[in-house]
């Protein structure tokens, strides 16, 4: 049966796997996560926010997931190997998996900018930091974050 929700109703969650000392790059991230709620399994939706300053995250790439995001309002700014490029409403950026040009959305205007990001919601994937210290590796869907040499954070 097909599941209807609003969205804006649903509430935002703000936390991230990153260590704490990585974290700050996301504060003022808010993504409401629809998967759960529309009953999907196959792929994962958010519809995240960032404030002025915020970043989806850090540069990265994954080597199992694809990722898409759609530009619902307002201008975030996409930072990849290439340099940056400005996306307003409308706009829509893919990351294909094992693309090795790392990624990230940055809001750098005065006002919040909303996107959906869809992806594959693999059980076992890896992803790759480029400008910070830090390996994400995801076995049976539980994520796991460490210092490129392997070390745990503490």
């Amino acid at each position: 049966m097909a599941r209807v929700v609003d969205p804006k109703a649903v509430e935002a969650r703000e936390r991230t796997v990153y260590p704490k000392e990585h974290a700050g790059i996301v504060k003022g991230r808010q993504k409401r996560v629809l998967t759960e709620i529309l009953g999907l399994t196959q792929f994962g939706v958010n519809m995240t926010t960032l404030q002025p300053g915020a970043a989806s995250g850090h540069r990265h790439w994954h080597v199992t997931e694809d990722e898409f995001c759609y530009v619902l309002e307002g201008e975030i700014t996409l930072v990849t190997d290439n340099g940056e490029q400005v996306l307003g409403p409308g706009m829509a950026i893919g990351y294909p998996a094992n693309d090795e040009n790392g990624h990230h959305l940055v809001n750098r205007t005065k006002t919040p900018a909303t996107y959906l990001e869809i992806g594959t919601r693999a059980q076992i994937d890896r992803c790759f930091y480029p400008d910070v210290d830090m390996d994400l590796q995801k076995v049976a869907g539980k994520y796991s974050v460490r210092h490129k040499d392997g070390r745990p954070y503490e």
